[in-house]
């Protein structure tokens, strides 16, 4: 049972929270109702209207077609709109919620335009055609429109727990809150390499109450000497039943801490992971903590592009900007890995949910429902292994998706289950919804095509009147996208994502919605390494297709050769077709270049060890042949080290440095190597050196200085905008695997 409020303040009383969340959700309603009426009182003066109230609906309508007149003048307010935007976003940071108010405010006020505009004005009803496809492309958007604003409003009350954190840390450093830890770590069939890193840095974390599980559901021989090599416990079953839910769940009943943390076997923890989240479950109404998840491996699309030394991972936007959205409305998603759970909310929660491919989400409702908080810790405390290739990165979404709207069939339906809040639904339903944006992917994919081959445009407006609607909430968009998730991500680059991703997903929708359990959970696959680059043409197939189409469709329009036949025009009434020309040329043009990109993502590159080396500059010295020599490296792995010595210091006539001492100086950690390769570059002399085979107490030494120091993992920010653009397009004329050639 939950334990009462007053049981929660005696066990940690706490400042009693002003209750103002429905009155600060009243005053951004009221703040974009207000805004909304300031563009129609400027229409009122410029265009001389009376008052609609007064004279009737009739003349309402009339003062709506002069507001959405595009006239020269009209665009003052969006522009002054648009300065104002930019200067805040220039000025503020999102933490700072009245600029965040006003921005998601703003931007919702234009597209509450833009959809007038298209519901009044744009659509085609002249035939049974035109009407079924005109009415269903704007349900499409009705329902994309709908969607972004429920996480934009939610975005308003994002919460952030950095200082919540730095006080409850209090008690763990003091000693004053010490629960018993068991860190679980579930494996398939993750290659012992991999395994032995998250071992380590698990053993590495800085808190004595700790037991150590390896939780492995392949019953093999070599992890089970692994586990015993480390000194940790090892847990196999003798079936696979439920997959990783019931490993979890087999495991929990043979423990007995206080705390759960699951780690995956490809998630290395930073020293201080007990420290940042156990303090939180000194508020005894918390089940459960979620970290943020970042991964020490370049993403695979931005990899295959050759972008990976400048884009974040595709994962940062979920962690950076959803997260906090969800968790200020108490809906935050359990992701899998890097958490933290109470042992007694999770059993009275009956343990995680294995009738979902998504077990860790719906184990998270379920912990709601029952009145325990489940909250996010914005900090990298720990990285794992992203996919490593575009058949592992789609095979992962699709059991997400299938995983997710699986929910909508059993007993934990966020619409139905007891215990919720409206809030907390309303959140829920937007991430198991969010899977069908996928579909509506593939509809403005085919728009041009629709329109080349069948004269079929689901919207009847010129290229002025587009932009003077669409054109500013697109632009407000580009100005405040990166903004509001903290340059996790761009426009163009969510883009690729979401049009890579859309054929497998929505296949995989469709099929969860006719056959909700047919799928088994599938492991994705780590530590893959491939020589030669791999083109997938298999799955790039759709895009190859729609690429080429939209190409001859568009060629055959450029020449003037009108390819719609005769039968077809007199249909559909195509006497517009020259307004709407230039439009469809201009969608033409914009999905082709996505296209075109999002294709290259479907070309592995080369990945030939399991080793990463990681840019890490550290105070050396090697010693040789009674000589010694201080440098800097450059590069450096669990396996090897690139250092830079400078030959205008050290005398370089004795250059025969095999076998060497390589002593990181800060560490005091000496390490046998062997010189491999050396290059004169410039002054410096770089030498390639390989660790020999390491002692245990180094290799363990050597992986805490590599993965698990507190503060590790920085946060990489995504470029922006137009530089990201410009990115994108040099990747488009000069793609990887012809920079490696």
């Amino acid at each position: 049972m939950t334990p009462s409020k007053s049981d929660r303040q005696l066990i940690y009383p706490q400042k009693r929270q002003p209750q103002h969340k429905t009155s600060r959700s009243r005053f951004w309603i009221f703040g974009l109702l207000g805004l909304c009426g300031v563009l129609v009182t400027h229409a009122i003066e410029i265009f001389d209207l009376p008052n609609p109230i007064s004279i009737g609906f009739e003349s309402g309508i009339e003062l709506f077609q002069a507001l959405v007149a595009p006239e020269v003048h009209a665009w003052m307010p969006i522009a002054i709109l648009f300065v104002i935007l930019g200067i805040t976003v220039r000025v503020t940071s999102p933490e700072n919620r009245i600029a965040r108010g006003f921005i998601v405010a703003s931007f919702l006020a234009l597209i509450l335009r833009y959809l007038l505009w298209r519901v009044l004005y744009t659509l085609d009803l002249s035939t049974s055609i035109n009407r079924f496809f005109s009415l269903g492309f704007l349900l499409m958007e009705v329902f994309l429109i709908a969607t972004q604003s429920i996480r934009l409003f939610l975005t308003i009350g994002e919460k952030n727990r950095h200082r919540e954190a730095d006080r409850m840390s209090q008690g763990i450093l003091d000693g004053s809150f010490g629960p018993s830890v068991d860190i679980l770590i579930p494996t398939y069939d993750e290659p012992p390499v991999v395994l032995r890193r998250t071992i380590i840095g698990c053993q590495a974390i800085d808190y004595s109450r700790k037991k150590i599980y390896v939780l492995d559901d392949t019953r093999r021989s070599e992890i089970a000497d692994l586990a015993r090599e480390l000194g940790c416990e090892y847990i196999t079953r003798p079936d696979n039943r439920h997959a990783k839910a019931g490993n979890l769940n087999h495991a929990i009943d043979r423990t007995q801490g206080d705390l759960i943390v699951v780690l995956d076997a490809d998630f290395i923890p930073t020293q201080n992971f007990i420290e940042r989240t156990a303090g939180f479950f000194q508020r005894p109404s918390v089940g459960l903590v979620q970290t943020h998840q970042c991964f020490y491996n370049s993403d695979i699309v931005a990899r295959n592009l050759g972008l990976e030394d400048v884009l974040p991972h595709e994962f940062e936007m979920f962690f950076r900007q959803y997260q906090l959205m969800r968790d200020g409305a108490g809906s935050v998603v359990c992701s899998g890995s890097a958490f933290v759970v109470r042992r007694s909310a999770l059993e009275e929660a009956g343990g995680f949910v294995t009738e979902s491919l998504c077990e860790d989400y719906y184990t998270s409702i379920r912990l709601s429902a029952r009145g325990y908080e489940v909250l996010y810790l914005d900090e990298n405390l720990s990285a794992g292994l992203i996919a490593e290739s575009m058949p592992a990165y789609l095979s992962q979404r699709q059991r997400w998706a299938r995983g997710t709207l699986q929910g909508l069939f059993l007993n934990v339906n966020p619409l139905t289950i007891q215990g919720l809040k409206l809030r907390q639904r309303i959140c829920h339903i937007e991430g198991i919804v969010q899977w069908f944006a996928n579909l509506t992917r593939i509809a403005f994919l085919l728009v041009p095509i629709a329109y080349y081959f069948f004269g079929i445009l689901p919207l009847r407006a010129s290229v002025d009147e587009w932009f003077y609607f669409f054109l500013p909430c697109y632009l407000i968009n580009f100005v405040i996208f990166s903004w509001l998730n903290r340059r996790s991500l761009s426009i163009f680059v969510a883009d690729i994502y979401a049009i890579v991703q859309a054929f497998p997903v929505s296949a995989t929708v469709v099929h969860t919605l006719i056959r909700p359990f047919a799928q088994k959970f599938k492991v994705t696959p780590k530590g893959i390494f491939k020589q030669g680059y791999l083109f997938h043409y298999r799955l790039a197939a759709p895009l190859v297709f729609i690429a080429i189409a939209t190409i001859l469709g568009f060629t055959l329009n450029w020449l003037q050769i009108d390819i719609v036949p005769s039968f077809i025009s007199t249909q559909l009434g195509l006497a517009d077709r020259a307004i709407v020309n230039s439009l469809g040329n201009f969608w033409a043009i914009y999905n082709l270049v996505l296209i075109l990109l999002s294709i290259l993502c479907f070309i592995d590159v080369p990945q030939s060890s399991p080793y990463l080396d990681f840019q890490l500059e550290y105070p050396v010295c090697l010693q040789a042949n009674g000589q010694a020599w201080l440098g800097t490296t450059q590069t450096i792995s669990e396996v090897s080290a690139t250092v830079i010595l400078d030959r205008q210091l050290q005398p370089m006539d004795a250059l025969d440095l095999t076998p060497v001492q390589l002593e990181i100086l800060e560490e005091g950690l000496e390490i046998p190597a062997q010189v491999c390769d050396r290059q004169i570059v410039g002054n410096q002399l770089v030498l390639t050196v390989l660790f020999d085979s390491l002692s245990l107490d180094r290799e363990r030494h050597l992986i805490e200085l590599l993965f698990c120091r507190p503060g590790r993992w920085d946060r990489q920010a995504s470029p922006g905008e137009l530089k990201s653009a410009g990115l994108l397009i040099k990747a488009l004329f000069r793609p990887k695997f012809a920079r490696s050639t």
